[in-house]
């Protein structure tokens, strides 16, 4: 059954608040729903046989009258660096993908949001899809927890091998805020994965009311992709950037909370002949000035669909030292996955199965 439609709700859709209520209203005394929200956001359980110290009595109960989102593994792909793209099949027959990057200090899992992307930014290979949907809070945790289970089944520690988690892969996190959000606070449960807010970090093409949104309701890290120094050349590349221009995107940025010390990460994808200019790289360390921030730049992964070309390495440093120079934080970000299409911009799964 389409969990789009079905009227069984998604339990690990549900924070614990709501799993309580639910649990009275099936006559069982409250410590049960805390054990089922273990076995759901901790121990990375499928279905509810699966949960041996629940009365075989409730287990049928529940079978009857609620439903736990499941994805299933339709491929998995190494890359030579050990990157890992997996794709995964919903319940009603659409892909998304994840892709899990270990290192030696973390293990990171890039975490899709929808199914496609509205976004429609030039570059990207996930906005030839267009939008399909929204994802669930469920199947947005479930990416989370099956990358858990496969990490545990080939040797890690367990049951949550996983350190860090970055919501940037397919979609555009803030279009689907009210998912997210709930999606984030499962994940940061004391009695489910009990991910730290440092650990979660969130990224955005632009949409200013989210920003002020995530800002306002959560702890979580923003991460804000840029690519472009002026307003004409941000609508040519990123059409949200019509809606939201440069100065009313900085302005949130600014105001975005600092509590904590979270600082705002700047992404910037170098196209040849674009955006790559040392008048760029001037021009981006004016508009971040100020900003506690940090710029990562991201030498563009090309794709046969798209015209996009990448920059060589010698220039990515030259840009990288003027930014430098002007007193920024500079990251260049490690091209992951590129022999496997795992790669910033990159993720494109089918639309639907069969």
């Amino acid at each position: 059954m389409s969990q789009q439609t079905s009227d069984r709700p998604d339990l690990r859709a549900l924070s614990l608040k709501a799993l309580e209520a639910f649990v009275r209203e099936l006559g069982e005394r409250p410590f049960r729903s805390k054990q089922l929200f273990r076995w759901m956001h901790q121990n990375n359980a499928r279905a509810f046989g699966e949960m041996t110290d629940l009365p075989k009595g409730l287990r049928e109960r529940l079978e009857q009258r609620a439903r736990l989102t499941t994805l299933e593994v339709d491929l998995a792909q190494r890359s030579s660096d050990g990157t890992v793209k997996y794709r995964f099949r919903t319940e009603d027959g659409a892909f998304i993908e994840s892709v899990y990057m270990p290192e030696e200090d973390r293990q990171t899992l890039c975490v899709s949001s929808q199914v496609g992307c509205a976004m429609g930014c030039a570059f990207c290979r996930t906005a030839t899809m267009g939008f399909v949907r929204h994802l669930t809070p469920g199947e947005i945790v479930e990416q989370v927890y099956r990358v858990n289970a496969e990490l545990v089944a080939a040797g890690l520690p367990g049951p949550r091998p996983l350190t860090n988690l970055v919501f940037m892969g397919m979609g555009e996190p803030l279009h689907n805020f009210d998912n997210l959000k709930q999606a984030l606070e499962l994940l940061q449960h004391e009695s489910g994965p009990n991910f730290s807010h440092r650990h979660l970090t969130v990224s955005t093409s632009g949409l200013v009311p989210g920003i002020e949104r995530l800002g306002a309701e959560t702890e979580v890290k923003l991460a804000v992709s840029l690519n472009a120094t002026t307003d004409e050349q941000r609508r040519e590349l990123m059409p949200v950037a019509k809606r939201h221009p440069l100065a009313e995107l900085l302005a949130a940025c600014r105001r975005f909370p600092a509590r904590q010390g979270r600082a705002i990460t700047f992404e910037y994808v170098m196209l040849r002949g674009v955006n790559d200019s040392m008048d760029d790289a001037r021009r981006l360390a004016d508009l971040v000035q100020g900003i506690r921030a940090k710029v990562n730049l991201i030498a563009y992964n090309e794709s046969a669909e798209l015209p996009f070309r990448s920059v060589d390495e010698g220039h990515v440093q030259q840009f990288r030292a003027c930014l430098v120079g002007r007193g920024l934080t500079v990251v260049t970000r490690k091209n992951r996955g590129r022999d496997i299409l795992a790669a910033c911009g990159q993720l494109a799964g089918a639309k639907r199965a069969g």
